[in-house]
């Protein structure tokens, strides 16, 4: 795809609206003030690096989390313009780091694609920042330019020495008065962001810093292979069931596509999909066009091979997909994007480009590599025998109406609401912590399912035998959406489902378990934000007549600076609770705390589950020995 025109001056900036609500109400524009919202921050910056890559001005991005807190951002791309903007009166620096919504990205022209989702842009980092330094190489000089919360300290940028390079340098340092969770950004979350943005930009050299330790850690993203090399680094802990990875790429003038994909030996499908390298988690038409062409191009080499018989019915997208590792990435001019996080692909034109380039290209590939594509088919014809048996159990665990109670689990103490709005249901570990559990709760709103124990791990099991697992069968019949292709968001009989385990080893083992379920067979369930982990304390100290509880050991050191003579009680699991404890500390909306799992970083969370529940040992023991320290990280 070509840009329609190849300048990029301050007359390509257009201003939508001002700045002042951004520190009133930070959330609304980079979602919330904690661990996300603060790494957000990074994702800015870095994505108006990634345009001039994705424009063809810059290849290498340097990422440096400094010592003093800070971080720089230095790209080689064209430089934000500094000459005057007409309508702000401002420099193009000064109005894109002052004004919400200002860039080059809302003017035909200036870019062909973006990166930025609502295009917020650097504005709001520089709102949210304790203060900001701008740098740009353009127009043979150095300009510099400082703010402090959003307000710069001079009016237009200071022009310095000579300089024959480009580029952008941001520097800033979030402000603590609006991000009070902290202002330490996580290696890994920066690290796997930084590499997944390389790989969706093939040939860009990424390279991150991290100078707050006694040593320089540096890490440098670069794949020339793009997509081929993502592909090859989600299926790094899986079995291949062929060597060669499909790659497919097609540029016209409105719109890229980038596909890449390799089938494995296990049951599961890993299809991750991206809009102008934005994680499209929900889908879209993007997505929709790869499937319905993936199981058309199947279909077809099946038959013309008579792998299929006449009298055979067609394999379904269920089938074709299942063990299928892919990557769908497009490019588009005009991005639309809806549904719940907005991160569903609307371009309805995008369907029929993506389903016309697969029905041209798959085919070739299918008939080019036929000693692989026959043992894919052979794959997909076993999973659709698998998918008869599953649909056979799938029938016993469809969810009756809401109104009726005889379809559901017998040991569901159900909630007496039916608005699952204000529905919330615990899955709770154990009868012993269960009968505590239901006498705590609040019966209108809150249900309790007690589960024996650990339940199959489904990433080592079709869909059919983890169907005959009775646990598994309660927990789906319960919240009445359905699984697999069955599932329909719009039945959940909660819109909050709780998991409630005891704080100790086993208890997270279950809680990933059930997450790994959630993840592979009933994802909209996490996509819609309906899942949560609770926080039920370790340890209860009493301080003269007043009681506190802590919810593990980092809490109970913490708690010992001030009261280093206290004597903690700890809890050897939920049972031990009484349901007045255990209202006060984990299920009273009022004072408890509960995690929300989030599909913010799909290709880390499909790393992290074939890891934990996979069948390599010591990627699974380096893993938990790197992370054994961050506990609030190993139960997302």
């Amino acid at each position: 795809m070509t840009a329609t025109r190849d300048t990029y001056a301050a007359k390509d900036i257009t201003v939508l609206e001002g700045l002042e609500a951004v520190r009133l109400r930070p959330g609304m524009y980079i979602g919330s003030t904690g661990p996300r919202g603060l790494h957000h921050l990074i994702w800015e910056v870095v994505d108006n690096s990634v345009d001039e890559a994705m424009a063809g001005y810059a290849s290498r991005i340097e990422v440096t989390l400094r010592a003093d807190g800070g971080v720089t951002v230095v790209d080689n791309g064209r430089g934000i313009p500094v000459d005057k903007v007409e309508k702000t009166g401002l420099s193009g620096l000064t109005t894109v780091l002052t004004t919400l919504h200002a860039g080059g990205k809302f003017s035909e022209g200036a870019y062909t694609v973006s990166g930025g989702l609502h295009g917020v842009g650097v504005s709001v980092v520089n709102a949210l920042s304790e203060r900001l330094e701008a740098e740009v190489r353009r127009d043979g000089y150095v300009w510099t330019q400082s703010f402090r919360r959003g307000v710069p300290d001079t009016k237009n940028p200071k022009k310095g020495a000579k300089v024959k390079k480009t580029g952008t340098t941001i520097t800033f340092w979030p402000d603590p008065e609006i991000f009070t969770e902290g202002v330490e950004f996580d290696y890994e979350t920066v690290s796997a962001r930084l590499r997944e943005m390389a790989f969706l930009n093939r040939g860009l050299e990424i390279i991150l810093h991290d100078e707050r330790g006694d040593d320089t850690v540096t890490q440098t993203f670069h794949y020339k292979g793009g997509l081929i090399d993502f592909v090859k680094h989600l299926n790094s802990k899986r079995e291949v069931l062929h060597p060669h990875i499909i790659d497919i790429v097609d540029t016209n003038t409105e719109a890229e596509v980038e596909v890449a994909m390799q089938w494995t030996t296990s049951y599961n499908e890993s299809v991750l999909s991206f809009a102008n390298t934005i994680n499209t988690h929900e889908g879209g038409t993007h997505e929709e066009g790869f499937r319905k062409a993936l199981t058309k191009a199947i279909n077809d080499f099946a038959r013309a091979k008579n792998l299929l018989k006449e009298k055979d019915p067609n394999l379904t997208g269920e089938d074709v997909r299942e063990g299928l590792t892919a990557v769908v990435s497009v490019r588009v001019r005009n991005p639309q994007f809806e549904g719940q996080t907005k991160t569903k692909l609307g371009n309805t034109e995008i369907r029929s480009y993506v389903e016309k380039v697969l029905n041209r290209r798959l085919p070739e590939w299918l008939e080019r590599y036929s000693p692989e594509a026959r043992r894919i088919v052979e794959k997909s014809i076993n999973a659709a025998k698998a998918r008869e048996a599953a649909r056979k159990a799938r029938e016993l665990t469809r969810r009756k109406s809401g109104l009726e109670s005889g379809g559901l689990p017998d040991k569901l103490a159900d909630c007496s609401s039916r608005d699952p709005g204000e529905s919330e249901l615990f899955i709770v570990e154990g009868n012993s912590a269960a009968g505590p559990a239901k006498q705590a709760r609040d019966s209108n709103t809150q249900a309790i399912l007690p589960i024996r124990g650990k339940i199959l791990n489904v990433e080592k099991a079709r869909l059919a035998k983890a169907l005959q697992n009775a646990e598994v069968q309660d927990i789906i019949t319960a919240l009445g959406t359905g699984i697999g292709d069955d599932f329909d968001i719009s039945k959940a009989r909660y819109h909050k489902v709780v998991l409630l385990a005891d704080a100790d080893v086993d208890g997270a083992h279950i809680r990933t378990l059930l997450l790994t379920l959630f993840f592979r067979h009933m994802r909209g369930l996490i996509e819609a934000g309906y899942i949560y982990i609770a926080q039920p304390p370790l340890y209860r100290v009493k301080v003269g007549s007043k009681v506190h509880y802590l919810r593990d050991d980092a809490a109970l050191r913490e708690f010992q600076k001030e009261h280093p003579k206290v004597k903690p009680t700890r809890f050897k699991g939920l049972g031990e609770m009484n349901p007045k404890e255990l209202w006060e500390t984990t299920m009273n909306p009022e004072t408890r705390t509960l995690l929300r799992v989030d599909m913010e970083d799909a290709a880390r969370a499909e790393e992290v589950f074939s890891i934990l529940m996979g069948d390599v040992v010591a990627d699974r023991k380096a893993f938990i020995q790197q992370n054994a320290s961050d506990v609030r990280f190993l139960d997302i």
